[in-house]
């Protein structure tokens, strides 16, 4: 007594060609004819189907595999253009697309039973909300408001925020923080030295925009005179500070 086997069920014979090549890890661009003509017939040869289209299908494409074969053990022909031609290129192109159509299948499938999981209401206010207006006199709600009685109103409010402010801190400013280095301002003074040659102190002063760049300027000038690039004279007590160029 024989034993029942119970068939896994293809969509077709493309399929079922997908199934072997994918069972066998073979590549798709070099389908080993023979082995896979062979695994396909003992297939068919334990299908039992009532539906003899269906049957005749698989039937055709085995009609089909016996042919490459064939071919395959033939001399190879060429096309035109001097290309050998493999007699597996036809089946292979009709794998590939069938291949593509059927995951392409699966993505909607997958798509479908996401959206089942998904409920959409679409956004509604009751008819009995958007018909209501809420009931304003505007006689009772400004009463004896006037534009005299709105200013009053206005200037008392800018008086309790005035009180509320501390009269020392509202007159702070904003300490703003400079980038002067001593290096740039050494520069700075024996570039200016060397176009001028001489000039008094108060005359270099005088062209920095800031305290901060006073102070860091007066430090250059002392680095600068330590240095020898530079040197001050004064002709007398309280006289013009002048600076002369060494370089």
């Amino acid at each position: 007594m024989g034993i029942p086997v119970k068939l896994q069920v293809f969509e077709g014979p493309l399929d079922l060609l997908l199934h072997l090549i994918d069972k066998n890890k073979i590549d798709i661009y070099d389908i080993p004819i023979v082995e896979i003509t062979r695994q396909y017939m003992e297939y068919i040869r334990e299908m039992e189907r009532t539906d003899l289209n269906i049957m005749s299908e698989f039937l055709l494409m085995a009609a089909t595999l016996l042919d490459i074969k064939s071919k395959m053990l033939l001399p190879k022909e060429v096309n035109e253009e001097g290309e050998e031609e493999d007699p597996r290129q036809e089946l292979v192109e009709q794998l590939l697309q069938y291949k593509l159509y059927k995951y392409m299948s699966y993505e909607l499938r997958d798509r479908e039973m996401d959206s089942d999981r998904v409920l959409f209401k679409e956004a509604a206010i009751p008819q009995e909300v958007q018909e209501y207006t809420e009931p304003v006199n505007l006689d009772e709600l400004l009463g004896d408001l006037d534009l005299r009685r709105l200013n009053q109103i206005f200037q008392e409010v800018m008086r309790k925020k005035a009180d509320k402010m501390d009269p020392v801190r509202s007159k702070f400013g904003t300490i703003g923080k400079e980038e002067v280095t001593l290096s740039d301002k050494m520069s700075y003074v024996e570039e200016y030295a060397m176009l001028n040659g001489y000039f008094s102190f108060r005359q270099l002063l005088a062209r920095q925009r800031s305290k901060m760049h006073v102070i860091v300027t007066f430090l250059a000038v002392l680095e600068l005179m330590k240095v020898g690039k530079i040197q001050i004279t004064q002709e007398k007590t309280f006289a013009e500070i002048m600076i002369t160029s060494m370089m």
